[in-house]
């Protein structure tokens, strides 16, 4: 069907992870939306009722740096920049934008400028102030006399700009009004929508399992079959849910592989549960080819699994054995290679991730992380036209609905989410202790930001984590905080943290130390910055021992959730293992990752002594983990949003 581009917004896409997102809560609010390159020509962009321009990882002022078409903003289309697309709009105003002695990442109060106020911030639920994500380095740190600023932060920088000619609807924002974390970004898109450029809200949403069901049938056509690699998540039962409905049985083979990363004994509860729902599952044992897996990467092979300590790579050969032992799979079953297809439940989110082009019209996003459904190989497979991804288009919670609306049990479909890499990605592993560059800056800010509170102290642990940080991927240090313990009593010790100030640490030191982009607390005694202590690591591979050690730890965790009710709560809780032995040989630490969101693109970490996360149940995980066989060297809670920190750590 042809599009009505007079009743339709056009989103600019300039490589943000959230461009799906914004598209998303357009559509949510009855309006038709597109997204195109950042540089479509001026004759096309003419025709739509409003323009959005998205954020970006680059900087307005890097050589290679997305452009837009040239007289963008001399257009007569109602035009709203975000965060990157917000820069363009000053730079082209004659703003100065600068990067910024500090970084922004997390929520963050902007104060609401009136006289008047300006018509994206009104019916807030307060005219002077609201809370949004920030994620960015360069800001706008003086407007000129063509542009109005009318929200900054705290410290002064300009948060959204107004263009000050009448005849021109153009409006900045260096937050996302498009996330969650933005407490009142929807009411700012509708005013803008609706109230500014005057968008008719008469989009419907076709529903969307006729929608998976006809793109599925398109796909496939003939007697062709399909393999659905199923992990027993919910993205996977969803999808296999559909493809079974779509072709029938008979031409669906659900397998499920155990890599050897799986939970304790999660292989066998997956296989139950999917059987009980009616798919039959054949499930694969592929620990060891899995542990001695190789694969290539830019021309040089990569491997084995079991040696590697680089994520990135881990991840690209754990997604490229899946493939081929579902390849082997086929073979064993007869079934031609030319006319079998693959099947799996790769998400939005999945795709954004890992800047496939499916989720990146600019082709300009940065690589957060691959996942395991998006290798190099899974991207020729798809070019071939051998994959079938019915969800592609959808998050999580949409995902999460579609399986109602199939007749998914609720117990499937409220299962926390769990990476098709499995355990793999909760291990950091290392050789050697990680060392910033510029740990004696990161020192200081860390001696700055505590100061003046002597009951909590910060050091730089020797490890590292992946992150994301204005748009892109980093790689960087994890720091750890400490405070107050009451000699053999965990409760009391949880009891006696001040926790909205140890939130408050974890916000603020990623955004004045750059090379951080995690915090979590670290129970026991403190230990202070340049201890030789933390200067100590065990070596750590995807070896079975430290693969059952964190088995053991994850299984007592979740245990421990279960039983407080708190699974279905959280949104997802890793547990992590990392290499940091705080001067006790052969020790590692575990962490406790818990993750509260919606749109799962962004998120915050429960706050202890809140319903979330009761402080009798934290002292309870501290305890149970410090009495396994194989206690860890220290128990650490992650304090960190999303971004700067991504769920997982790896």
């Amino acid at each position: 069907m042809a599009t009505d581009e007079s009743a339709t917004v056009a989103i600019l896409d300039a490589g943000s992870q959230f461009s799906k997102v914004i598209d998303r809560r357009v559509r949510e609010l009855a309006v038709h939306s597109e997204i195109l390159p950042l540089d479509t020509p001026l004759d096309v962009l003419a025709k739509y009722k409003a323009l959005i321009v998205s954020g970006g990882p680059g900087s307005v002022y890097d050589a290679a740096a997305p452009q837009a078409a040239d007289g963008l903003f001399d257009l007569d289309v109602p035009l709203l920049g975000i965060c990157y697309g917000m820069q363009m709009m000053a730079m082209h105003y004659g703003c100065r934008v600068e990067a910024g002695e500090v970084r922004q990442d997390g929520v963050f109060a902007i104060q609401l400028a009136s006289e008047p106020i300006c018509p994206l911030f009104a019916d807030l639920a307060s005219a002077e102030t609201t809370e949004v994500l920030l994620t960015h380095g360069d800001s706008v740190l003086e407007v000129s006399e063509d542009v109005r600023s009318v929200a900054a932060t705290d410290e002064g920088i300009v948060a959204a700009i107004e263009v000050r000619d009448a005849n021109k609807a153009q409006f900045g924002l260096q937050f996302h009004p498009e996330v969650d974390l933005s407490v009142e970004g929807m009411t700012i898109l509708r005013n803008f929508l609706f109230a500014v450029a005057g968008v008719p809200a008469t989009y419907t949403l076709t529903s969307r399992k006729e929608m998976a069901i006809e793109y599925i049938r398109g796909m496939v056509s003939g007697d062709d079959k399909v393999l659905v690699l199923v992990s027993g998540g919910v993205d996977s039962s969803v999808c296999a849910t559909l493809v079974n409905e779509a072709l029938g049985p008979e031409r669906v083979v659900c397998i499920h592989v155990d890599n050897g990363f799986m939970r304790k004994g999660e292989s066998t509860q997956v296989a139950a549960a999917l059987r009980a729902v009616g798919l039959e599952l054949d499930v694969i044992e592929g620990a060891e080819t899995f542990y001695n897996a190789h694969t290539e990467v830019d021309g040089v092979s990569v491997g084995p699994l079991n040696e590697l300590v680089n994520p990135e790579a881990k991840r690209k050969v754990i997604g490229d054995t899946f493939m081929r032992i579902t390849n082997t799979k086929a073979a064993e079953l007869g079934l031609d290679p030319n006319a079998v297809f693959l099947a799996q439940g790769t998400l939005r989110p999945d795709l954004i991730e890992s800047a496939s082009k499916l989720a990146n019209a600019s082709a300009t996003a940065s690589v957060i992380k691959t996942h395991h459904n998006d290798t190099a190989l899974v991207r020729l497979l798809r070019d071939a036209g051998r994959v079938v991804e019915p969800l592609q288009e959808y998050h999580k919670d949409e995902v999460r609905q579609l399986g109602l609306e199939l007749g998914l049990p609720e117990h499937l479909i409220s299962r926390q989410p769990f990476p098709g890499p499995g355990l793999a990605i909760r291990i950091l592993c290392a050789h050697s202790a990680f060392v910033p560059p510029n740990a004696a800056a990161i020192a200081e800010v860390l001696a700055g930001a505590t100061a003046e509170t002597p009951d909590y102290s910060a050091a730089v642990l020797p490890v590292a984590s992946v992150g994301v940080q204005g748009d892109g991927r980093t790689y960087a240090s994890l720091v750890g905080l400490f405070g107050p313990v009451v000699a053999d009593d965990t409760l009391a010790t949880v009891d006696a943290i001040d926790w909205r100030h140890v939130f408050d640490l974890a916000k603020s030191i990623p955004k004045r130390a750059r090379g951080v982009n995690r915090v979590a607390y670290v129970f026991g005694e403190r230990v202070a910055n340049g201890d030789a202590a933390l200067a100590t690591i065990t070596p750590t591979l995807l070896t079975p021992d430290v693969i059952a050690s964190l088995q053991e730890a994850d299984a007592v965790v979740n245990a421990i959730l279960g039983d407080a009710g708190l699974l279905t709560k959280l949104s997802q809780v890793p547990v992590i293992l990392f290499p940091a032995n705080f001067g006790v040989d052969g020790a590692r630490c575990i962490c406790i990752r818990t993750m509260v969101t919606n749109d799962f693109m962004t998120g915050v970490p429960a706050l202890p002594g809140t319903e979330l996360m009761p402080k009798a149940v934290l002292a309870a995980i501290v305890d149970a983990l410090l009495a396994l066989p194989n206690p860890p060297a220290r128990v650490v809670y992650d304090c960190t949003s999303k971004p700067p920190g991504t769920t997982e750590w790896e």
